[in-house]
């Protein structure tokens, strides 16, 4: 099996780090977890252990971390931390730019400047070129265009060529990806927009934060299970890294508590 042949060390190009995910990422969640995440344990170590090798740092640490855990979950930034990656790409997935939820909440608002709440190929292609640059790695136009298909392969969960604010996000680490604990709160578009108006009271299509505190308690009241009234401090900062000049636009929010946000 190939994936044997580059958990026993071989450098794993774009492409097959994309087959890679997929093949354990069985039910198309976009994170491993529960079976698939021990399968792939289980699979690492009996790859290393029939090339005669050892494994490496940073595999033994993901073992010890999710090994013998239940309840673990890790996204593909967690993959690419060990499988030998083709270095550019890997850079994606290491970005300092995109160490926090915060970080990566105002690049993406750079990049969606019109509030449209997804990125179409071109901006992808400039946002990813924009990572290279920050990284001192220049590349030809057509391996980023590679790298631009194979994201939107990866990410593209409706397969419409577009990414949303959720679906990119998952080039953040599990732990730092805060838009996971709105995962299971997602509003339908005409409950997000009963709310979303109750605040807006005079059409103008965005709130304040003082507006998204009262809003984010209404929320945390209404899902208990989901969401931790004591954490909305972070929520909101989070949230705020989306604001234009302080005003938080109604497709923004959308894209973070609406499903069929597009």
């Amino acid at each position: 099996m190939a994936v044997e042949t580059y958990m026993q060390g071989a450098v794993v190009s774009a492409a097959q780090f994309f087959e890679i995910w997929h093949h354990y990422d069985s039910d198309g969640s976009g994170y491993l977890d529960g079976k698939e995440l021990q399968k792939l344990i289980q699979d690492l170590q009996q790859a290393r252990k029939k090339a005669g090798l050892d494994l490496t740092p940073e595999m033994k640490k993901f073992v010890d971390q999710f090994g013998k855990s239940s309840d673990g979950k890790i996204g593909i930034v967690e993959l690419a931390q060990i499988l030998p990656t083709e270095e550019n790409f890997l850079l994606f997935f290491r970005c300092q730019q995109l160490k926090s939820s915060e970080d990566f909440m105002q690049t993406w608002r750079k990049y969606d400047s019109d509030h449209s709440g997804f990125m179409d190929s071109e901006e992808l292609k400039g946002f990813l070129k924009d990572l290279l640059q920050k990284a001192n790695k220049q590349i030809d136009d057509s391996k980023l265009t590679e790298y631009t298909d194979i994201m939107l392969r990866m990410f593209d969960e409706n397969n419409d060529g577009k990414l949303e604010l959720s679906e990119l996000a998952k080039l953040l680490p599990v732990q730092e990806n805060f838009l996971l604990k709105f995962k299971g709160v997602k509003m339908s578009q005409s409950e997000f927009s009963k709310a979303f108006e109750s605040f807006d009271t005079d059409g103008s299509g965005y709130i304040d934060e003082k507006e998204l505190e009262v809003f984010l308690k209404s929320l945390c009241e209404k899902n208990k299970s989901e969401l931790d009234i004591n954490n909305i401090a972070t929520y909101k900062k989070n949230i705020m890294a989306l604001a234009d000049k302080g005003k938080l636009f109604r497709n923004d929010l959308a894209a973070i508590l609406c499903t069929g946000g597009k």
